[in-house]
């Protein structure tokens, strides 16, 4: 049997001897660099909670821009409804006409027939078979709207239909008829001028005011002028 000797046995090689004083020392230096790079992210933490995101603006419409867009699709509703449908470049003034009268059935307004007792009466003392309409204010703020709306869907503003002549004579029609119906009045109030109130003036303005002449002042000078006439002739007499 042969023996390996330490000197030709290639696994026996020297081993490093580490003391316990090193041991030591190297748990320090991982102590320190552990707390050094805890203290780092803990310095960096407040810069990144410095930094404050702003929220991205409200896009959220308004509430005339919702009715507007409502009452919009409700009209093209209406243009597809139609018998024959009708496109948005064929759309004119008598088709608004149409679309108006055809609202009248859902209003909520009691306008009175000329033959109705109440005929006239803002308040009328018990119900009546009148039928109901739409009330001149809710129709002419619609035709405001979708004559906007229109515009804004690439329609031209001298071929806009809400804005046709016999659109505007028949609001003035409807609310000449509902005011006398009702008995209301649609002008408006025109606001009354405000009255100047006069400032009193300051007692500098009025010492330096020129006083005006007293009677005592008017006899003096009556008086003066003949003396000073008489003086006068006195003088050239003598010459």
């Amino acid at each position: 049997m042969d023996l390996v000797s330490p000197q030709n046995n290639p696994n026996d090689y020297p081993s490093r001897i580490v003391s316990s004083s090193t041991i030591a020392t190297m748990a320090t230096n991982n102590n320190s660099s552990i707390s050094s790079s805890s203290n780092s992210s803990a310095t960096a933490t407040p810069n990144s909670s410095s930094i404050t995101m702003t929220p991205p603006p409200s896009t959220t419409p308004s509430r005339y821009e919702n009715q507007k867009r409502r009452d919009w699709n409700t009209f093209c509703q209406y243009l597809r409804n139609h018998r024959p449908p009708l496109s948005l470049s064929m759309c004119s003034g008598v088709h608004v006409l149409e679309f108006l009268r055809y609202l009248d059935q859902f209003g909520k307004t009691k306008v009175h027939n000329q033959t109705c007792p109440f005929y006239g009466l803002p308040n009328p003392p018990a119900p009546c078979p009148c039928p109901l309409r739409q009330a001149w204010g809710s129709l002419d703020a619609l035709i405001g709207r979708l004559r906007a709306a229109y515009e804004e869907h690439g329609g031209r503003s001298e071929g806009n239909p809400f804005g046709a002549r016999a659109v505007r004579i028949y609001l003035r029609e409807v609310r000449d008829f509902q005011a006398k119906a009702r008995g209301v009045s649609y002008e408006k109030k025109r606001k009354r001028p405000k009255l100047k109130v006069p400032v009193p003036s300051s007692p500098q303005q009025q010492s330096s005011a020129p006083t005006p002449p007293t009677l005592a002042d008017a006899t003096a000078a009556s008086e003066f002028f003949p003396f000073l006439t008489c003086l006068i002739l006195c003088f050239f007499s003598h010459i």
